[in-house]
């Protein structure tokens, strides 16, 4: 099979998996994993439509594969941390899911949906201060309430230690 055939059977597979068809993508993923085990774009579809499926154990080694090599665009490489930190804190794995999101944090610090899911973990695992520290911060600088924004500095004043009082 041609790199050329790789591509064209990839974007057949990502499209079923957007119309609705899951399963039929995760058919002609699988078989594309098996001619090209080494190809990131491939795993990474293939761990994205596993956890679309909700076999999310299954999607781990795919998104771990894909991370451990160069080829990843900026876009699928960020998509790529959000779907194992977020995998990794719906199997209960909360530390790996933690030190995945903080890492992709530190790669996209402006991805508000990585602060996010890394606040929901970092409550997992017991650091509540800080999971409120990144959410407060983050209502803060992207809500579009004009109540929200009229207080923005209160927010971000008390954001820094919760435990502040007069």
């Amino acid at each position: 099979m041609s790199a050329q055939s790789k591509d064209e059977l990839l974007t057949q597979a990502v499209r079923l998996r957007e119309q609705g068809h899951p399963e039929q993508a995760r058919e002609r993923l699988l078989a594309l994993t098996a001619a090209f085990p080494d190809a990131v774009d491939v795993a990474y579809q293939t761990a994205w439509v596993h956890d679309v499926l909700g076999l999310e154990a299954e999607a781990v080694p795919y998104y771990e594969r894909c991370l451990q090599s160069q080829g990843l665009t900026d876009e699928e490489r960020r998509g790529a941390l959000l779907g194992l930190g977020s995998t990794y804190r719906v199997l209960g794995r909360f530390g790996q899911a933690v030190e995945t999101l903080r890492r992709g944090v530190s790669e996209f610090p402006d991805d508000g949906a990585l602060r996010t899911f890394l606040s929901m973990a970092l409550f997992n695992t017991g650091e509540h201060h800080e999971a409120m520290q990144l959410l407060l911060r983050l209502v803060a600088s992207t809500s579009d309430s004009p109540h929200v924004r009229q207080f923005r500095p209160a927010i971000e004043h008390y954001a820094a230690d919760l435990t502040r009082t007069m």
